[in-house]
């Protein structure tokens, strides 16, 4: 009975592999009800789990669904590397850049992303901006992308880590999303469904992430690491600095506009950029492409400047779907907000932090971001040419561009960057470097 397992939780006792096993198959064939879902979640959220526990959630929501198998693929095995994120504000853009980089240099990045959870924005509500995108194909469709563009991302189906889908979506509005066991669960699930060689995780820190601070990142990373190596694969987690806004936009259209912005190079933010490079350098070393991460790093950065990045994702668009030439004619394609016009601060001087948090809730309250699972959000939303820490603002130099479907929203969406920005009179000190730390785990 899910009731006597959700019991045993709660009150503060290790449950079984068997136990776990039959709360998330009643989750994927619907005797466990949303209720129960969100009673076993709190239950985990107050209480935590073992290690042992983590990594029979895992496996069992690995296991809701298939695990593709790839021996029939012509792949080698070893070159199969897959990326992450523990979620931050601008921050999902990054799979959208490391996938096509990472298979312009030779890897196979089968990729099971995810929607919007609260503040933080999704890959895939970007790429449903993508007309004609398929972010939930068939899993011989996903397998044929991979293997002839080098990458693709997905969102979890019905047929690949289904309860993860489930499990997600009431977490959203169960003010469970913080729970490192959750978050454990529900991103090496999907990691461990498409069968990859080995992964790269990044788990932010600070305002516009989910853990607020390093230790709470550091805990996360660790998390994730012991239970890839319960499953038997190889990783490394980069811990980030995520207290400002990731990249220059936030937002679906307008995050797809910028990723293709940055794969054709005409517009890196530097920050981004670093990220980008470290993530595919560590994925290139464990797939063995190179010796070493300087190696690496400088085979990144050769498919970025010659345009095979760019190349690549092109493919992957076409293949589940999306237009042909989709970097090119991108900005044509996207869809366009009602109302885009840019937000001035009060005051001039320079940018000293900001409460990215903040920025992600205004993304919800001008309807760019979910309240409930199974909202509709508007894909044209969000914020584009968003200042970062150092930068002058003033009457000349917004703080952002803010896309809304009305003024009203508009106004809203202003009070609440102008609120969420410091401004100082004098130059701040120089942001820190976007990987803090790197943990790495084998079997």
């Amino acid at each position: 009975m899910p009731q006597e397992v959700i019991r045993r939780k709660r009150d503060k006792q290790e449950l079984t592999e068997a136990e776990i096993a039959s709360i998330v198959e009643g989750v994927t064939d619907g005797r466990v009800s949303e209720g129960q879902i969100g009673a076993f979640t709190m239950a985990i959220y107050l209480n935590g789990t073992t290690i042992d526990e983590r990594v029979a959630l895992a496996l069992a929501m690995r296991d809701s669904g298939r695990v593709l198998d790839w021996s029939g693929s012509g792949i080698d095995p070893r070159l199969i590397i897959d990326k992450h994120s523990s979620g931050g504000v601008g921050d999902e853009k990054i799979t959208l850049l490391v996938v096509p980089l990472a298979a312009a240099c030779g890897l196979f990045v089968p990729n099971l992303s995810g929607w919007g959870l609260d503040y933080c924005g999704g890959e895939m509500d970007m790429l449903a901006s993508v007309p004609g995108y398929d972010g939930a194909p068939k899993p011989e469709t996903y397998m044929r992308a991979v293997i002839e563009t080098g990458g693709a991302i997905s969102g979890p189906t019905s047929e690949l880590a289904p309860a993860d889908m489930k499990i997600f979506k009431v977490r959203d509005v169960t003010a469970t999303v913080e729970s490192v066991a959750l978050i454990t669960g529900s991103i090496m699930s999907k990691k461990l469904a498409t069968a990859p060689n080995g992964v790269v995780i990044t788990v932010g820190s600070g305002s516009g992430a989910y853990m607020a601070t390093v230790d709470d990142a550091r805990e996360l990373a660790e998390s994730m690491a012991e239970v890839g190596a319960g499953a038997g694969i190889p990783s490394v987690m980069l811990l980030t600095d995520l207290d400002a806004v990731l990249g220059t936009s936030v937002g679906s259209a307008v995050e797809v506009q910028e990723t293709v912005d940055f794969l054709s190079g005409a517009c890196r933010d530097p920050r981004a950029k670093e990220l980008v490079i470290a993530v595919t350098a560590e994925m290139i070393v464990l797939a063995g492409v190179a010796p070493d991460i300087a190696e690496a790093r400088a085979l990144g950065e050769a498919r970025l400047d010659d345009g095979s990045a760019a190349e690549r994702f092109d493919r992957m668009i076409a293949a589940l779907g999306g237009p042909a030439d989709f970097v090119a004619r991108a900005a044509d394609i996207l869809p366009k907000a009602a109302v885009i016009r840019p937000v001035v601060p009060e005051t001039n001087g320079y940018v000293a932090g900001m409460n990215a948090k903040a920025v992600g809730l205004a993304l919800i309250a001008t309807g760019g971001g979910r309240k409930r699972p199974g909202d509709p959000i508007d894909l044209t939303v969000g914020f584009t040419d968003f200042c970062q820490v150092g930068n002058t603002v003033g009457a000349d130099r917004p703080l952002c561009v803010l896309h809304t479907r009305n003024e009203a929203e508009w106004e809203e969406g202003a009070s609440r960057i102008r609120a969420a920005v410091d401004i100082s009179p004098t130059v701040p000190p120089a942001q820190g470097p976007i990987v803090i730390d790197r943990i790495e785990r084998r079997p």
